[in-house]
Order: C-alpha cells, then structure tokens, then sequence
C-alpha cells in the first residue's frame, strides 16, 4: 500500500503589526542613539510627524527629566554644549526653523557627564524625558531605554532642532 504523503503544515502568521495611533498634537518622540565614554554622554532623539499637517519648530525644546517614580528631577538645562565638553558641532549650532512634513523627523541632541563630584550630594539619574517641542505643544513623555545617568553635576547640554537627514 503506497504511503500517504504528510499533511501539508502552514507556516502561523505573523501577527498583525500594530500601529501606534499619532499622539495628541501629531507628532512621537522616539529614543535615538546614545554614546557613553569615560564619563561623558551624549543621546539625541527623533521627533517624528505622524499628523497630516506640516509641523514647524524653531530653536531649542523645553525639556526635562524624570525619575523612574516620574517625579520631576532639578536638572539645569543649558543651551550648547554648556561648558560640559567641546567639539560637539549639533549641540552648539544657531537654532534655525525646521518644518517636517508629514512623515519627516527633527532631531535633537543632549550631552551630561556621569560625574560625582559631592559625596553627601546623591547621584540623579533619569528614566523618562518629557519634552515640549514647541511652545504651547502637547507634553510628550519618553520612558528611556538608556537612562540619563547625571551623577550629581545637576546639569545637561541640550541642542537645537535640526533636521534629520535622509
């Protein structure tokens, strides 16, 4: 009796991609690349415009950082390179306007250095980033892959909008 050949099997589908629905304001914060180096940090993040209408920004965003409890920590947050390090060109460039058409992205960088400098002063590190990028936008909070690890300098460099390049 001949041997019936084996059922056919299917591979299962793939599930369906979801798709984040566009934040309030039509435009997502996505974390980017970060670099730590003997003591020295640099991270930039991706402003991406998932809404249908051109979005335009101008100088620098408002930002700020978190705990991993969400309580705001005091960070000051200085325009450039603020004294932290030299020979960061997209930090201390002139701010200039940057419109994103739908689906385009806006970059921005920060840098901190992970220093203790005080032994009774704790060291602060950040798990979410809160940005406004553009006065009067909806907030936009990020929960960090990377923390923002400040020790205890209290300080973070912060760069101007820039467009990302294809």
């Amino acid at each position: 009796m001949p041997a019936k050949p084996a059922p056919v099997r299917s591979a299962p589908s793939a599930p369906p991609a979801t798709v984040e629905p566009c934040p309030e304001g039509g435009v997502r914060l996505v974390e980017g690349e970060g670099n730590a180096a003997m003591g020295l940090r640099v991270a930039d993040f991706q402003l991406v415009n998932c809404g249908t209408q051109p979005y335009v920004l101008e100088g620098y965003p408002q930002l700020s950082l978190r705990d991993d409890r969400n309580d705001p920590l005091e960070v000051a947050v200085e325009h450039g390179s603020a004294g932290i390090t030299t020979g960061t060109p997209n930090l201390d460039e002139a701010p200039r306007p940057v419109t994103l058409a739908p689906g385009r992205a806006a970059v921005f960088g920060i840098v901190w250095r992970n220093l203790v400098t005080e032994s009774a002063t704790p060291a602060v590190t950040a798990r979410i980033v809160e940005v406004e990028p553009r006065p009067g936008a909806p907030r936009l909070w990020l929960r960090l892959a990377a923390p923002v690890d400040l020790g205890n300098t209290g300080k973070l460099g912060l760069g101007p909008w820039q467009p990302l390049a294809r």
